[in-house]
């Protein structure tokens, strides 16, 4: 990729040249002593950000983002830290958020089961010092159930508002990176607002989490694990802050192979690890299992939005969903059809050479898409590269196979049944429509630059 305003050798070639180039990201804190960068977490706390791994080349990632990503792993360091000592009054309490793919990604490369894997993940964080240890499903529900409502309203609305369609998810931070930085006017208005599961998971820490415990916000210190670079920029936006008490939502983000890292720096084994069962946000502790939403490898807003819609527009309920393949396997579509009239029709955009292609067509106005699952890693979440690659930074096509064949495997977990979220929508959002839905559970999009203005970009 060319970026416009860079000089960087590395940056002027191509993303798929750019296997090899990095932006290294010294994560110490300045004035940091040799003695620090000899702590067991060293290597850590000094990782590389690979330009192969996210859009985070000079053009799309700021000095300024560069350094506060930097800062996540090490106020982590120092979180744990700070909590071994005896001033109270500087002690946090660490809560951590799995994703359902990293859980997969660990169940995989250990050749272990699902259900064993989330118990010793959870003895392996809170051996190092996390209070609580949480999945995400749970928001992952609010994220999946306030997009296709979404979408219903705007199909509705598609006659009075050429922009109401096609709609577009808002999940992937990378893909809506790309949108913010390069295409402005043309996709923005397309996008979904509804927040992406990472985001409603800190809102639901640092807001109902924090009144449930009686804890200000501030005493809490939320790490969040993905398969994702691109969530630890998401973590820093505007709509992750709380401009009341000064802190953001999610505190850290990382991914499932540093802390895969993590254990190899201290010794462990997962198998190694005493389980210990994951905590509940009704509950103390519960034996809380791992499932996933109806789709393809991710969240499943393709699947449950087109089900939502068949049935909440046209009264038709669908069973199973049937994807036609297109260009490739990462680029297919869906259709609903009655008396030869098409009446949905849905596609899945994996990878930016497929999202470009996709970006041409919006141009040319020659889209007949009503929504589009975009996903800027090809095949999908379970192959982000903060898990699913080599020690030569290529895709590790067993290893992602492996995880297809587990995630696939989960019981499959419907929102709509959430009993729990129906409570929260009552007990912390005021309702449906309330204020509190809009402010919490929605986002808007800026254009952040004028620097990318070409949608003409070859990744």
């Amino acid at each position: 990729m060319k970026c416009d305003k860079c000089t960087k050798k590395e940056c002027s070639k191509k993303r798929k040249n750019d296997e090899n180039a990095s932006l290294i990201i010294d994560t110490r804190s300045p004035g940091a002593s040799d003695r620090d960068e000899e702590s067991e977490f060293h290597k850590l706390a000094n990782a590389k950000i690979f330009l192969s791994d996210c859009l985070a080349c000079e053009n799309c990632l700021t000095s300024m983002e560069s350094q506060r990503i930097a800062g996540q792993c090490q106020e982590f360091l120092t979180a744990l830290d700070l909590n071994q000592r005896c001033d109270e009054s500087k002690h946090k309490v660490l809560v951590v958020s799995i994703s359902p793919q990293s859980v997969t990604y660990f169940a995989a490369k250990h050749s272990i089961s699902v259900s064993d894997v989330i118990q010793r993940l959870s003895g392996f964080l809170k051996s190092l010092g996390a209070h609580y240890v949480f999945n995400m499903m749970l928001a992952a529900d609010f994220s999946l159930l306030e997009s296709q409502r979404e979408f219903v309203q705007r199909f509705y609305q598609r006659s009075q508002n050429q922009r109401a369609l096609p709609m577009f998810a808002s999940a992937c931070p990378g893909w809506i990176r790309y949108a913010e930085k390069a295409l402005g006017s043309l996709v923005l208005p397309h996008i979904c607002t509804a927040k992406s599961p990472h985001q409603v998971m800190g809102s639901l820490i640092k807001d109902y989490f924090a009144k449930k415990q009686q804890l200000p916000p501030e005493k809490i210190f939320h790490v969040v694990i993905t398969p994702c670079y691109d969530k630890k920029l998401e973590a820093l936006g505007e709509d992750f802050y709380s401009s009341v008490h000064k802190i953001q939502d999610v505190d850290c983000v990382l991914t499932s192979g540093e802390i895969e890292q993590m254990m190899d720096q201290k010794g462990f084994q997962l198998t190694d690890v005493e389980p210990t069962a994951l905590d509940n946000l009704f509950e103390e502790i519960g034996d809380i299992g791992i499932s996933r939403h109806d789709g393809r490898g991710s969240d499943g807003f393709l699947e449950h939005i087109f089900k939502y819609a068949a049935k909440e527009i046209f009264g038709i309920e669908v069973k199973e969903i049937v994807y036609k393949t297109l260009r490739n396997k990462d680029f297919q579509e869906v259709t609903l059809e009655k008396d030869g009239e098409i009446l949905l029709q849905f596609a899945a955009t994996y990878g930016f050479r497929n999202i470009q292609n996709m970006v041409h067509k919006l141009k040319k106005g020659k889209f007949p898409y009503h929504f589009i699952e975009v996903l800027a890693c090809p095949g999908g979440c379970l192959n982000g590269k903060g898990q699913a690659m080599t020690e030569d930074r290529k895709m590790d096509k067993d290893l992602l196979h492996r995880m297809e064949v587990m995630y696939s495997n989960l019981p499959v977990h419907v929102p709509e049944a959430n009993l729990h979220v129906q409570t929260l929508y009552q007990q912390w959002l005021e309702g449906r429509n309330s204020t509190k839905v809009r402010e919490v559970l929605h986002k808007q999009y800026h254009v952040l630059s004028e620097a990318l203005t070409s949608v003409d970009i070859k990744w």
